[in-house]
């Protein structure tokens, strides 16, 4: 500005420089407001490119835990306290349906699988509580809820049917392959035996799967279960209205498999602590 008064040293000179000024001001705010320009796109592009979480990978997490919960929480709960183990269902249910009615849609479907989920842990207490001595009636106990569950696979509610049917499958292969190898025979003297006689009959009894009719069974029985979880995959990939529904007895049916195949690992390896699980 300076420069400005000594070259224009007439009148009109004040004019000049507060246009000149003006003009300079209005230059320095739109560079102003280039530079900052990208900041803000930054910020945006930063922003969207934030890690989501995808649903339907936490839906099939979530089915997973579920399978897995009952084997670490309720067998031992319900072995000292079944009847608080019963009454728990209605917590489960209840906060399944508040879930399913009031939240958005990851609550809802988060909702309605512990609504499934509670049809298995009523019948898981039922048996584990009052009936464990009697192995005959673990399916027919298991199954309880079965008219419902197929009734509501069109329904809202198909991701319970779905998680209960599923766990009742894997069940249903676990305990005919257990009547098969001969492994059942055990399960009377298991649930009767004190902590220091039940490692040793879990050990017996699972080294029965390893005669060769009994390997012959287990693989079959295990390699169907995979062939079955691989179809469920399948048509989970598949744009449907039941896709949720077929990834998580998909995942349900996988989790079953590695649970008894833990199971008979720490039979043999470790029998002390298969009797938790």
């Amino acid at each position: 500005m300076i420069i400005l008064r000594r070259l224009i040293p007439t009148t009109g000179s004040n004019l000049l420089i507060f246009e000149s000024f003006s003009y300079l001001i209005g230059e320095a705010l739109l560079l102003s407001g280039l530079i900052q320009t990208p900041t803000t796109d930054k910020k945006s592009l930063i922003i969207s490119q934030a890690p989501s979480v995808s649903f339907p990978r936490s839906l099939s997490f979530w089915a997973s835990a579920l399978v897995v919960l009952p084997v670490f929480l309720q067998a031992p709960w319900v072995r000292f306290h079944p009847f608080s183990s019963c009454l728990f269902t209605a917590v489960l249910l209840t906060t399944g349906i508040v879930a399913v009615q009031v939240g958005n849609a990851a609550w809802k479907r988060a909702g309605t699988l512990l609504v499934g989920f509670s049809g298995s842990w009523l019948a898981g207490t039922l048996f584990w509580g009052w009936l464990r001595m009697h192995p005959v009636w673990h399916l027919p106990i298991e199954a309880i809820a079965v008219p419902l569950a197929i009734g509501g696979l069109k329904s809202r509610w198909k991701l319970s049917c779905s998680f209960y049917l599923a766990s009742l499958l894997g069940t249903a292969f676990t305990d005919i392959t257990m009547a098969l190898t001969g492994v059942m025979s055990f399960w009377p003297q298991v649930v009767q035996a004190t902590s220091s006689e039940a490692p040793f009959l879990l050990s017996e009894a699972a080294k029965l799967v390893f005669q060769p009719v009994s390997l012959l069974i287990l693989s079959a029985a295990a390699g169907l279960i995979l062939w079955l979880a691989k179809q469920f995959w399948t048509h989970s990939a598949r744009p449907s209205e039941h896709q949720e529904a077929w990834r998580v007895a998909a995942a349900v049916l996988s989790t079953t498999l590695f649970i008894d195949a833990l199971f008979l690992g720490l039979s043999l390896s470790v029998p002390s602590l298969s009797g938790l699980i």
